[in-house]
Order: structure tokens, then C-alpha cells, then sequence
């Protein structure tokens, strides 16, 4: 094949192990080289009509695109059984998601079938990996490849030194995390850029024209490092008359967050697991005044530059681990658990002082940040993937 490709691989899981025999790499390069494990990577014929939209691990590659750094884009992302599901579209038409066979549960992950993929097809020109991450054996078969890691969550580094040392750029979310990175490769070039609220996109999300029917908005799962107890505490010293939406994409805790609510007496809606499309996620920002961030050991959030694109200025926790700099006078607050109420109450009345959606334009929307990926891939950009079989 020609042309230069970009390959997301997220640390994303899906199916159920079973007792399928797992194929060796030359099984799994002949089943994708024949065709019968998939088809082959596809060059974009028209840039124009590509719209940089979708979630945080979809806006990257999109935006690679776009821009013309790649002639293809995939995700892809691991199964635990033998028969994964075919290739399949993602959001965008120009976006392939593919599916691999896990060789075992263990992080980094391993894959025979992934590393048929690469030998029957080559290695992708960059290679982004967030996450758990994957196995050795993968990064040394991109060894020519770009290849740029970011952790997501607030850890630094998900992945063990003999995987992280393969790594071109690593993408942190705070300077905390980039010091992180040099205590362990001093010489591995960082960059405070973290993929959920840097890419962002301004058409899918944007303000709409309806009633607010929410004061509050909190888009998080309805995991415990979300701290939806600081958001439901804060609430319970405001006036009852305040009303809250919670939207939980995944997560198993939407049950105890109706006792809690229940337990405190307050107006608090909750939409279960597994959430809805972006549009309705746009939707339900634009029926609330504010939108929330409770989290503290936690990665720079997407929904941080989601909300202020749909308008709404953000408070966040002050104790939050990274993405402090998304949050300005113009575009947000921030505020201790203690005085997470006094911070709403003072937000609710002020929401005419602040201008969100257009200091993202103006500083984290996808076309800056692909301009500044660019320039840090530059001194590596003479690399070339291998040819399949090499």
C-alpha cells in the first residue's frame, strides 16, 4: 500500500475469553494478507468533506487527517475472544475502527493477530497509543514509525519502562506530569498537550437555542475518581430550588448516587450507562447554566472544553491533578471541596462575565493543536514505516 497512515490504539476492551486456539503471527498475517481476516487500509480520496468530529480518541486522527500529516486514519482497539468483530466505521466515514484478538488480559496488551496486521500490511507512519498501552513485541514492530503515547488518566505513565522508552513524544496534561517523564527518560521529548481537551471540536459541540432547565451539568462516569459526592455535598447547602443533570456514559454507581441524592434531599436527574450520541450529549449541556469538573486523580478531562464549547463555564476542582490551564477567568472557576457551593452560587450569578466558547476558538480547538503536533514531529518526520514483511 501507499500513503501514510495514522493508527490509534486505544487500551478500549470488549467480548469474553474463550477456549478459540490463539493464531500464531504468521496465521494472522496470512489471514489479513488473503483478505479473510479484514480488508486492507484505505487512502482518503477527498479531504474536503472530512468533519473533525466525535470524542476525544476519534478528534486526534480526524485531525491528522484533515490537516493532510496522513493519507488514512484507523482505531483500533482489543478483544478478548477468538472471533472479533469485523472492521466496522467509526463516527466519520474516513475513520476505520478495527478490532484484535488479545492474547491475554495482561497490560501492556499482546496481540498475534495485531502483529499479523502490521506484517501483512506495514507499520502506520505514526502510531498514537494511550492507555494501558501495548506489548514490546508491537512497538518493535513499528520501530520506524512516530510514535506518541499519552496516558489519559492522571498517571503519567501507564506503561512500563521497557514499553515507554520506545516512544518518539509523549503527550502530558500537566508540568507535574512531564517532570514524571523525565525522572524516567530524561531525554524523551514531552509536550503539555493532552488529546481530550486540546483537538477540540467546535461543531460538535455548540450552543443551542433552548430553555435551561439545569443549573448544573456533570458529564463524567459514574466512577468514584469522578467525585460526584463533592458536586451532591455542595448541593445540600444551596437552595433546593437548584437542579442538577448528571450523565454517566459508563460506570456502575448510578444506583448509590440516587441514595445519596435521596439521602440529601436534592434535585439531581440521572442519565444511566451507556449514555448517549454527542449530539444528545451537546443537547443536554445546552439545557444547564454551568457545567462541572468534581474530580481530583484524574487526566485532563475532554468534557472541560466540550462544556465551554456548548457555552457554559466550568468550575472544576481545584485539587484537579491536570487541566488547570483550560480554566481561566473567562472561561471558568475553581474551587476546594469545602467550597464548592460557595463557587456555584457566586458562578450562577455571574454567568454573563464569562466568554468559554470563544477562548477555546481562540486557543485549543483541533487546528491549533494539530499545528503544534506538527511542529513536534518535524524533527522525526523523514521516518518511514516498513515495508510488510521486513
Amino acid at each position: 500500500m501507499t500513503g501514510r497512515r495514522i493508527v490509534v490504539i486505544s487500551d478500549f476492551q470488549d467480548g469474553h475469553p474463550d477456549d478459540a486456539p490463539l493464531p500464531t503471527v504468521e496465521e494472522a498475517r496470512e489471514a489479513w494478507a488473503s483478505g479473510r481476516r479484514g480488508d486492507i487500509p484505505e487512502m482518503v480520496a477527498n479531504r474536503d468533506d472530512i468533519a473533525v468530529d466525535g470524542g476525544y480518541i476519534e478528534r486526534l486522527p480526524l485531525a491528522c487527517l484533515k490537516a493532510g500529516l496522513v493519507d488514512s486514519a484507523e482505531i483500533w482497539t482489543h478483544w478478548r475472544g477468538g472471533h472479533p468483530p469485523e472492521t466496522r466505521a467509526g463516527p466519520s466515514s474516513h475513520l476505520k475502527r478495527r478490532v484484535f484478538r488479545m492474547n491475554g488480559p495482561d497490560a501492556p496488551f499482546a496481540s498475534n493477530d495485531m502483529l499479523g496486521h502490521i506484517a501483512a500490511f506495514g507499520a502506520p507512519h505514526i502510531l498514537c497509543v494511550w492507555g494501558l498501552g501495548v506489548s514490546e513485541e508491537i512497538l518493535l514492530a513499528c520501530r520506524d514509525s512516530f510514535k506518541i503515547y499519552n496516558s489519559i488518566d492522571a498517571p503519567a505513565l501507564r506503561i512500563p519502562p521497557e514499553v515507554s522508552r520506545y516512544f518518539d513524544l509523549i503527550l502530558t496534561g500537566a508540568q507535574w506530569q512531564s517532570d514524571a517523564v523525565h525522572e524516567r527518560h530524561p531525554d524523551m521529548p514531552t509536550a503539555i498537550l493532552p488529546i481530550g481537551p486540546e483537538f477540540a471540536s467546535d461543531t460538535t459541540f455548540h450552543p443551542l437555542d433552548m430553555p435551561k432547565t439545569y443549573d448544573i451539568i456533570y458529564v463524567a462516569a459514574a466512577q468514584s475518581y469522578k467525585r460526584h459526592d463533592i458536586l451532591f455535598d455542595a448541593m445540600a447547602k444551596l437552595p433546593r430550588s437548584l437542579r442538577a443533570l448528571c450523565v454517566c456514559g459508563y460506570g456502575e454507581l448510578t444506583d448509590a448516587f440516587r441514595q445519596q441524592v435521596a439521602e440529601r434531599g436534592i434535585s439531581v436527574d440521572i442519565i444511566d450507562p451507556p449514555g448517549v450520541p454527542f449530539e444528545e450529549v451537546n443537547r443536554l449541556m445546552n439545557t444547564a447554566r454551568i457545567g462541572v469538573v468534581c474530580g481530583v486523580d484524574d487526566g485532563a478531562p475532554a468534557i472541560l472544553t466540550e462544556y465551554m464549547l456548548a457555552g457554559l463555564p466550568v468550575l472544576a476542582n481545584s485539587a484537579l491533578s491536570c487541566g488547570g490551564q483550560f480554566i481561566t477567568p473567562k472561561t471558568g472557576r475553581t474551587a476546594s471541596a469545602e467550597d464548592f457551593h460557595l463557587a456555584i452560587a457566586d458562578m450562577l450569578k455571574t454567568l454573563s462575565s464569562f466568554d468559554p466558547r470563544a477562548v477555546v476558538r481562540a486557543n485549543w480547538t483541533w487546528p491549533h493543536s494539530i499545528r503544534r503536533l506538527e511542529a513536534l514531529m518535524s524533527p522525526s518526520d523523514k521516518k518511514r514505516p516498513p515495508t510488510p514483511g521486513t
